[in-house]
């Protein structure tokens, strides 16, 4: 692996520091306070991060039986060791204990607010947690009465919405299992998902707003319905007033069931009974459904808040995500710490690049998180959000989903506000959390990521699969974590272990490029694999190629997001055609036209052009890789062993593209 660095200054003493907490701010964190607690309950004694971070990934059992005493996880202590298994890929957690999600976050029940759920009309829905409670208690009540039961699946086809988190804490409460997509998505790729994890219920938005503009999806829910046998029940939530519906059969609306008083009953689950369902990206083939325990997820989430977002009962947590992303369960895991969540549903940008600050200042949020797509965007619109709003109340700013640039970091602390803690943050579906992210009580550095976080033991390995510093390296992990995936749906195991323990024996293999330098500050380059990635969310080429090859006149297709070391990056889509046909107009329309339908509006190109022949490998696999470094300036010779290719006199076509 090259090193990136080689044409650079970068050294941890050369990095320029763009902002350090002040005593009160590292006093009051809840960092500091577990390090207290630490000293006082375990006499143990750490004067910096980095001595506590070594502490938690050597002694990783003592460090994750600490959280489960501090933040009171389970209901009883009933388990005879913290961590069983021979191998990272075996390991069980707490077995024995007994807990569930939804009784966490109810430990707080008062007038409070809890959410506030705003549109992109602004128009802004506000409940407490007393009120919550109650919403939760007659959706469990209703899922209960229809005959959903512990070990259900739950999907929901629904906006980021009140009725989304209403919805998932419901079927939390109860034992079944939650899956969620955003409505934007098309049917296949909804069908492609869902159908999968065989959903007994299906809750789903009768349409979305984006962009200003209402989008009908009463077709959508009814094909997906016929599409997936198992759904026996539906809920609709009047999304968007006026929408006609084509038939009520086997279908309630939500109106209709938010009606009694009613006490709620969680049901208790072992520590790795399924919480959800997530997905990954679908690169290679289906999506993948990735399955977190209720125990993982808590001691994770409750960590990664607390520690290193340092989300406190007072704040208002704003993140901008969908319902399909794995941000938007971080964002309802907010509520777990007392904080108040805020729910935007809408476009980022619409009517301007400003209107996620425009939100922030609208609900006085204390945190908000964005995606680096984002942030460059604002950047490349010479958006000021400090001459517009106040930011007064603003104390964090997160960053995921992508690389942020060095020009990212600067335009944080120059156009937005200097005394800020801005987190870059990286991690992945697969465990649902970042895993090198912020720390509150260090110093931010521009262009980096502040620290690998507690109980990850992250290492950047070289090809001969040995840890190194100061240079990128693959992205592992060494010892196991809780909310590792406790399995694949319908996996017989082998799937899963081939997806990251392939490569090294039992290390994890993530699938980033890394450098984590010797003061413990990490850089992330980006993935190794060739998502295609909108405003920090990802889906998996496979799909796409699903929806174009229904598309007669396309014999084959090859798409590349150019994106890379930082660099913005352009979705392009090449295609083959039947005969002498000739790309026009009207058949990039209807291109365009299959993939908002079928896939999503999110992941149409930005440009559509004809080549004579799509590059394959041998055994027929697109060379998507390859093509990319091509359109980013790499010489075809280097770009790729051409003795691997089936048609390497069609990858010259390819430099014109650049």
């Amino acid at each position: 692996m090259k090193n990136l660095n080689a044409n650079n200054d970068f050294s941890p003493d050369s990095s320029e520091v763009l902002w350090n907490p002040d005593s009160t701010r590292i006093n009051d964190s809840k960092l500091m306070h577990y390090m207290s607690w630490l000293k006082s309950e375990k006499r143990l004694d750490f004067e910096e991060y980095h001595d506590l971070w070594l502490w938690s990934v050597n002694n990783n059992e003592e460090f994750w039986e600490s959280l489960w005493e501090y933040f009171d996880i389970g209901k009883s202590n009933n388990y005879s060791e913290v961590l069983a298994g021979e191998s990272i890929y075996e390991s069980k957690w707490f077995g024995g204990t007994k807990v569930n999600y939804s009784e966490k976050v109810f430990r707080k029940r008062d007038k409070d607010k809890a959410i506030i759920a705003i549109n992109e009309d602004c128009t802004q829905v506000t409940v407490s947690y007393e009120e919550l409670y109650s919403q939760v208690a007659n959706v469990a009540s209703y899922m209960k009465r229809v005959g959903v039961v512990k070990g259900d699946r739950v999907a929901a086809y629904i906006t980021n919405s009140l009725e989304s988190v209403v919805a998932f804490l419901a079927t939390s409460s109860i034992g079944a299992i939650w899956s969620s997509c955003s409505p934007e998505f098309g049917v296949n790729s909804v069908v492609q998902r869902f159908g999968q994890i065989e959903p007994k219920m299906l809750i789903a938005s009768n349409g979305y707003r984006f962009a200003g503009k209402n989008n009908n999806r009463i077709q959508q829910i009814d094909q997906i319905i016929n599409e997936i046998p198992s759904i026996k029940h539906t809920i609709l939530v009047e999304t968007i007033p006026g929408i006609k519906l084509t038939s009520l059969d086997g279908k309630t609306l939500w109106d209709e069931i938010l009606m009694d008083e009613i006490e709620l009953e969680f049901e208790q689950v072992e520590f790795d009974h399924p919480l959800w369902i997530l997905y990954s990206s679908g690169t290679t083939g289906r999506p993948k459904p990735i399955v977190h325990g209720h125990g993982g997820i808590l001691l994770e989430h409750y960590k990664t808040l607390s520690f290193h977002l340092d989300v406190q009962h007072s704040d208002r947590f704003f993140w901008f995500t969908t319902v399909g992303w794995m941000m938007w369960n971080v964002v309802v895991s907010g509520l777990l710490v007392e904080a108040t969540i805020v729910l935007y549903d809408g476009s980022p940008t619409y009517p301007s690049t400003d209107k996620i600050w425009e939100i922030s200042e609208l609900c006085d949020a204390t945190y908000v998180g964005l995606s680096a797509p984002y942030i460059n965007a604002c950047i490349k619109n010479e958006i000021v959000p400090k001459h517009k709003y106040k930011m007064s109340s603003l104390k964090g700013i997160g960053s995921t989903g992508a690389p942020l640039s060095d020009d990212g970091f600067k335009w944080i602390y120059t156009q937005v506000k200097s005394d800020v803690h801005l987190g870059s943050y990286s991690g992945g579906t697969d465990l649902c959390t970042g895993f090198v992210g912020p720390v509150p009580i260090l110093p931010v550095k521009i262009g980096e990521i502040q620290a690998r976080t507690l109980g990850a033991q992250i290492e950047a390995f070289n090809e001969s699969g040995e840890s190194i510093v100061d240079s990128v390296g693959e992205l592992v992990i060494t010892k196991p974590m809780p909310s590792m995936p406790v399995f694949f749906w319908g996996d017989d195991g082998s799937i899963y272990k081939n997806s990251y323990f392939e490569v090294y024996q039992d290390i994890w293999r993530h699938g980033d490029w890394i450098e984590i330098n010797s003061s413990g500050g990490c850089k992330i380059y980006g993935r190794s694999d060739s998502t295609l990635n909108r405003s920090g969310i990802r889906m998996g080429t496979s799909e796409f190629y699903e929806v174009l090859d229904t598309i007669p006149e396309i014999v084959d297709s090859i798409v590349i997001d150019t994106g890379f070391d930082l660099k913005d990056g352009k979705i392009l889509l090449f295609v083959q055609l039947q005969n002498q046909l000739m790309l026009n107009p009207s058949m990039k329309l209807a291109i365009v036209s299959k993939i908002k339908s079928d896939l999503s509006s999110r992941y149409i190109p930005n440009s559509i052009f004809q080549v004579s022949e799509i590059p394959t490998t041998l055994n027929g696999k697109k060379l998507e890789i390859p093509i990319k470094k091509i359109l980013n300036g790499t010489d075809v010779y280097e770009a790729v062993n051409l003795g691997t290719v089936k048609n390497p006199e069609s990858l010259n076509e390819f430099i014109k593209f650049r």
